[in-house]
Protein backbone atom coordinates (compact mmCIF):
# COMPACT_ATOMS: atom_id res chain seq x y z
CA UNK A 1 0.00 0.00 0.00
CA UNK A 2 1.21 3.55 -0.58
CA UNK A 3 1.21 6.52 1.06
CA UNK A 4 -1.07 8.11 -1.03
CA UNK A 5 -3.40 4.93 -1.07
CA UNK A 6 -3.75 5.20 3.03
CA UNK A 7 -4.17 9.17 2.45
CA UNK A 8 -7.35 8.23 0.68
CA UNK A 9 -8.21 5.87 3.07
CA UNK A 10 -7.91 8.32 5.62
CA UNK A 11 -10.19 10.80 3.40
CA UNK A 12 -12.54 8.56 2.92
CA UNK A 13 -13.47 7.76 6.51
CA UNK A 14 -13.12 11.49 7.97
CA UNK A 15 -15.87 12.26 4.63
CA UNK A 16 -18.28 9.18 6.01
CA UNK A 17 -17.40 9.83 10.14
CA UNK A 18 -18.62 14.06 9.47
CA UNK A 19 -22.05 12.62 7.62
CA UNK A 20 -22.50 10.74 10.23
CA UNK A 21 -21.78 13.26 13.04
CA UNK A 22 -23.82 15.16 11.00
CA UNK A 23 -27.12 12.87 10.80
CA UNK A 24 -26.11 12.29 14.62
CA UNK A 25 -26.36 16.35 15.77
CA UNK A 26 -29.48 16.70 12.92
CA UNK A 27 -31.22 13.96 15.19
CA UNK A 28 -30.27 16.30 18.76
CA UNK A 29 -31.79 19.49 16.96
CA UNK A 30 -35.03 17.40 16.65
CA UNK A 31 -35.05 16.71 20.21
CA UNK A 32 -34.89 20.53 21.14
CA UNK A 33 -31.11 21.49 21.51
CA UNK A 34 -31.18 24.60 19.25
CA UNK A 35 -27.33 25.27 18.37
CA UNK A 36 -26.80 21.39 17.18
CA UNK A 37 -28.39 22.58 13.35
CA UNK A 38 -25.46 24.78 13.37
CA UNK A 39 -23.16 21.93 14.62
CA UNK A 40 -24.72 19.34 11.69
CA UNK A 41 -24.66 22.21 9.08
CA UNK A 42 -20.89 22.64 10.06
CA UNK A 43 -20.17 19.02 9.86
CA UNK A 44 -21.60 18.33 6.72
CA UNK A 45 -20.09 21.46 5.01
CA UNK A 46 -16.63 19.21 6.06
CA UNK A 47 -17.83 16.08 5.13
CA UNK A 48 -18.43 18.12 1.21
CA UNK A 49 -14.93 19.92 1.75
CA UNK A 50 -13.40 16.73 1.85
CA UNK A 51 -15.28 14.89 -0.61
CA UNK A 52 -14.24 17.87 -2.83
CA UNK A 53 -10.64 17.13 -1.96
CA UNK A 54 -10.59 13.89 -2.08
CA UNK A 55 -12.27 13.77 -5.65
CA UNK A 56 -9.24 16.16 -6.42
CA UNK A 57 -6.75 13.87 -5.17
CA UNK A 58 -8.33 10.84 -6.92
CA UNK A 59 -8.05 12.70 -10.52
CA UNK A 60 -4.62 14.22 -9.82
CA UNK A 61 -2.44 11.65 -8.51
CA UNK A 62 1.01 11.42 -9.75
CA UNK A 63 1.53 9.02 -12.85
CA UNK A 64 4.06 6.22 -12.25
CA UNK A 65 6.08 7.63 -15.07
CA UNK A 66 7.09 10.63 -12.96
CA UNK A 67 8.60 9.13 -10.14
CA UNK A 68 11.95 8.13 -12.10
Amino acid sequence: MTLLTAHKILIASAVALFVAYGGWELQNYTNGDSSALLRSFLSVAAAVGLAIYLRWVWLHRPSETTRK
